[in-house]
Protein backbone atom coordinates (compact mmCIF):
# COMPACT_ATOMS: atom_id res chain seq x y z
CA UNK A 1 0.00 0.00 0.00
CA UNK A 2 2.93 2.64 0.32
CA UNK A 3 4.43 1.89 -2.58
CA UNK A 4 3.74 4.46 -5.82
CA UNK A 5 3.67 2.27 -8.27
CA UNK A 6 0.85 -0.28 -6.49
CA UNK A 7 -1.58 2.63 -6.99
CA UNK A 8 -1.03 2.83 -10.87
CA UNK A 9 -4.43 0.17 -11.50
CA UNK A 10 -6.37 2.01 -9.33
CA UNK A 11 -5.49 5.23 -11.23
CA UNK A 12 -5.50 3.44 -14.44
CA UNK A 13 -8.86 2.18 -13.61
CA UNK A 14 -10.26 5.93 -12.61
CA UNK A 15 -9.00 7.36 -15.72
CA UNK A 16 -11.15 5.20 -17.84
CA UNK A 17 -13.92 5.86 -15.80
CA UNK A 18 -13.73 9.64 -15.96
CA UNK A 19 -13.30 9.43 -19.86
CA UNK A 20 -16.23 6.34 -20.21
CA UNK A 21 -18.93 8.70 -18.22
CA UNK A 22 -17.50 12.14 -19.22
CA UNK A 23 -16.32 11.57 -22.67
CA UNK A 24 -13.86 14.34 -23.95
CA UNK A 25 -15.41 16.96 -21.06
CA UNK A 26 -13.56 14.80 -18.31
CA UNK A 27 -10.51 16.09 -19.77
CA UNK A 28 -11.36 19.24 -17.78
CA UNK A 29 -11.08 17.54 -14.59
CA UNK A 30 -7.42 15.96 -14.73
CA UNK A 31 -6.56 20.15 -13.86
CA UNK A 32 -8.94 19.55 -10.47
CA UNK A 33 -7.36 16.30 -10.10
CA UNK A 34 -4.02 17.33 -10.43
CA UNK A 35 -4.59 20.61 -8.23
CA UNK A 36 -6.06 18.73 -4.86
CA UNK A 37 -3.01 16.76 -5.10
CA UNK A 38 -0.18 19.33 -5.11
CA UNK A 39 -2.32 21.72 -3.12
CA UNK A 40 -2.84 18.59 -0.11
CA UNK A 41 0.61 17.80 -0.52
CA UNK A 42 2.35 20.94 -0.55
CA UNK A 43 0.00 22.32 2.26
CA UNK A 44 1.09 19.39 4.32
CA UNK A 45 4.66 20.09 4.13
CA UNK A 46 4.65 23.74 4.13
CA UNK A 47 1.69 24.70 6.26
CA UNK A 48 2.45 21.32 8.71
CA UNK A 49 6.06 19.85 8.75
CA UNK A 50 8.47 22.52 8.11
CA UNK A 51 6.40 24.56 11.32
CA UNK A 52 5.58 22.00 13.65
CA UNK A 53 8.86 19.83 13.38
CA UNK A 54 7.48 17.18 14.96
CA UNK A 55 9.74 14.16 14.22
CA UNK A 56 8.77 10.91 12.91
CA UNK A 57 8.65 8.14 15.30
CA UNK A 58 11.20 6.11 13.47
CA UNK A 59 13.51 9.78 14.08
CA UNK A 60 12.45 10.13 17.07
CA UNK A 61 15.47 8.60 19.45
CA UNK A 62 13.16 7.97 22.52
CA UNK A 63 11.15 5.45 20.37
CA UNK A 64 13.49 4.52 17.44
CA UNK A 65 14.98 1.54 18.53
CA UNK A 66 11.16 -0.02 18.49
CA UNK A 67 10.17 1.10 14.96
CA UNK A 68 10.76 -1.62 12.41
CA UNK A 69 10.36 -0.32 8.99
CA UNK A 70 10.41 -1.49 5.46
CA UNK A 71 13.81 -1.90 4.00
CA UNK A 72 14.93 0.71 6.57
CA UNK A 73 13.09 3.69 4.82
CA UNK A 74 11.88 6.30 6.76
CA UNK A 75 11.12 9.74 5.19
CA UNK A 76 11.92 13.34 5.92
CA UNK A 77 12.92 14.00 9.59
CA UNK A 78 9.38 15.87 10.46
CA UNK A 79 6.01 13.55 10.11
CA UNK A 80 3.22 16.11 11.13
CA UNK A 81 1.12 16.11 9.23
CA UNK A 82 1.08 12.55 6.38
CA UNK A 83 1.69 13.95 3.18
CA UNK A 84 0.38 10.44 1.73
CA UNK A 85 -3.23 10.95 4.18
CA UNK A 86 -3.47 14.18 3.46
CA UNK A 87 -3.16 13.33 -0.89
CA UNK A 88 -5.30 10.63 -0.63
CA UNK A 89 -8.22 11.16 1.38
CA UNK A 90 -8.06 14.42 -1.09
CA UNK A 91 -7.68 12.26 -3.91
CA UNK A 92 -10.83 9.67 -2.23
CA UNK A 93 -13.08 12.41 -1.73
CA UNK A 94 -13.21 14.48 -4.73
CA UNK A 95 -13.35 11.52 -7.33
CA UNK A 96 -16.17 10.66 -4.89
CA UNK A 97 -17.68 14.03 -5.47
CA UNK A 98 -17.23 13.76 -8.82
CA UNK A 99 -18.93 10.47 -9.29
CA UNK A 100 -21.44 10.87 -7.35
CA UNK A 101 -24.00 10.83 -9.62
CA UNK A 102 -22.82 8.30 -11.66
CA UNK A 103 -21.50 5.78 -9.18
CA UNK A 104 -22.79 6.50 -5.59
CA UNK A 105 -21.20 4.53 -3.93
CA UNK A 106 -17.42 4.76 -4.93
CA UNK A 107 -16.97 7.37 -2.46
CA UNK A 108 -17.20 4.36 -0.20
CA UNK A 109 -14.25 2.13 -2.12
CA UNK A 110 -11.90 5.24 -2.59
CA UNK A 111 -12.23 5.87 1.33
CA UNK A 112 -11.29 2.28 1.94
CA UNK A 113 -8.42 2.28 -0.38
CA UNK A 114 -7.44 6.16 1.27
CA UNK A 115 -8.05 4.42 5.07
CA UNK A 116 -5.51 1.41 4.19
CA UNK A 117 -2.84 3.50 2.38
CA UNK A 118 -2.83 5.76 5.78
CA UNK A 119 -3.11 3.08 7.78
CA UNK A 120 0.21 1.59 6.31
CA UNK A 121 2.28 4.76 6.97
CA UNK A 122 1.65 3.95 10.80
CA UNK A 123 2.47 0.47 10.27
CA UNK A 124 5.43 0.71 8.58
CA UNK A 125 6.55 3.33 11.68
CA UNK A 126 6.68 6.39 9.29
CA UNK A 127 3.52 8.48 11.01
CA UNK A 128 1.41 8.34 14.26
CA UNK A 129 -2.05 7.99 14.40
CA UNK A 130 -2.50 11.74 14.69
CA UNK A 131 -0.50 12.26 11.75
CA UNK A 132 -3.06 10.18 9.49
CA UNK A 133 -5.80 11.87 11.10
CA UNK A 134 -4.90 15.30 10.55
CA UNK A 135 -3.91 14.84 7.01
CA UNK A 136 -6.57 12.94 5.98
CA UNK A 137 -8.52 15.95 7.32
CA UNK A 138 -6.29 18.46 5.71
CA UNK A 139 -7.07 16.54 2.33
CA UNK A 140 -10.60 16.20 2.63
CA UNK A 141 -11.19 20.22 3.25
CA UNK A 142 -8.77 20.73 0.44
CA UNK A 143 -10.57 18.79 -2.28
CA UNK A 144 -13.93 20.35 -0.79
CA UNK A 145 -12.58 23.91 -1.40
CA UNK A 146 -11.79 22.41 -4.89
CA UNK A 147 -15.44 20.92 -5.52
CA UNK A 148 -16.58 23.89 -4.83
CA UNK A 149 -14.47 25.46 -7.59
CA UNK A 150 -15.05 23.34 -9.54
CA UNK A 151 -18.50 22.96 -9.43
CA UNK A 152 -19.24 27.09 -9.91
CA UNK A 153 -17.20 26.76 -13.18
CA UNK A 154 -19.10 23.33 -14.07
CA UNK A 155 -22.39 26.37 -13.90
CA UNK A 156 -21.03 29.50 -14.75
CA UNK A 157 -19.42 28.43 -17.80
CA UNK A 158 -21.98 25.33 -18.59
CA UNK A 159 -19.28 22.49 -18.86
CA UNK A 160 -22.46 20.14 -18.89
CA UNK A 161 -20.50 18.13 -16.79
CA UNK A 162 -23.28 15.80 -14.48
CA UNK A 163 -21.31 16.37 -11.14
Amino acid sequence: MTERFSWIPLYLFLAILIFYTFKWRGLLLVPFITAIIFIADKLSVYLFKDVFMRLRPCHNPAIANLIHTIGGACGGQYGFVSSHAANTFAFAFLVGLIFKKHYPKLIYYMFFWATMVSYSRIYVGVHYPGDVVCGAMLGVTVSWMVWKILKFLNQYFNLKLTI
